[in-house]
This record gives structure tokens, C-alpha cells and sequence, in this order.
């Protein structure tokens, strides 16, 4: 079971919802967070880390690590350092439920049916 949420995330440019520390956030692997992961893995290309991800054995550090990376990407200010103490609704197959989707969306691996329309439709301005 995901524990990602529909809503404020556009899952056809990349983004997740997920409720992480009790707020729901948006996570998002940007070309910049994919540089850090780059880096982190010792990747020498964004194949490379395509590579290393498709193997199906990422261990905590690396959950932690592309959590981290998605998290920064989506526009929240965290270290990889207070990714650790958080809590992720759902536990641990949840996290494994979010890194999932963010790999699946960011590189295109398997099907994203939940994508919904894109463009998606205006949202009703509440006056």
C-alpha cells in the first residue's frame, strides 16, 4: 500500500505527495537533487544511477539519501542529517512506496496510471 497522496503533487513533472513528520509534502527529483544522488552513489552519468536503482537492493542510507534528495527537490529545506529522525506515515514500506515512485516518475520506469490529465484542470478560486 502507498502512502502517497493525491493532490497538490503533478506526479507528470516527477512530484510525489507523501505525509512525512505529520505534514504532507512534496518530493521531487530534480536535475539539481539528481546531481547529489549523482554524487552521493558515485555515479558517473544519470544511466549509471538508473543502473544502480533498477538492481531493487537500496538499503536504509539510500532511502534515506534519495528522500533527502526529493524532499530538497520539492522545495523543502532538510539535510540528509534531519531525514533521519523523521517519520514517515506508513513506516518503512511506505518509504519504499515513495523512493519507488519518485525513480518510477523520474525515470520513466513503468506505468504511472494516477498521472492523471496534463494539463491538469483550473481549480474553483474560493472567494
Amino acid at each position: 500500500m502507498t502512502m502517497t497522496l493525491a493532490g497538490r503533487a503533478n506526479r507528470r513533472r516527477g512530484e510525489v505527495e507523501a505525509v512525512i513528520d505529520g505534514e504532507r509534502r512534496i518530493l521531487c527529483l530534480t536535475l539539481g537533487a539528481l546531481a547529489e544522488l549523482e554524487t552521493a552513489f558515485a555515479a558517473e552519468s544519470l544511466a549509471a544511477l538508473a543502473t544502480r536503482f533498477s538492481s531493487g537492493r537500496l538499503g536504509s542510507r539510500d532511502l534515506i539519501r534519495i528522500l533527502a534528495a526529493g524532499l530538497r527537490g520539492g522545495g523543502n529545506r532538510f539535510s540528509d542529517e534531519d531525514v533521519e529522525d523523521m517519520v514517515v506515515e506508513g513506516g518503512v514500506s511506505a518509504c519504499a512506496a515513495i523512493v519507488r515512485d519518485l525513480l518510477m516518475l523520474t525515470f520513466g520506469v513503468g506505468d504511472t496510471p494516477e498521472a492523471g490529465p496534463n494539463p491538469c484542470e483550473p481549480q474553483q478560486v474560493r472567494t
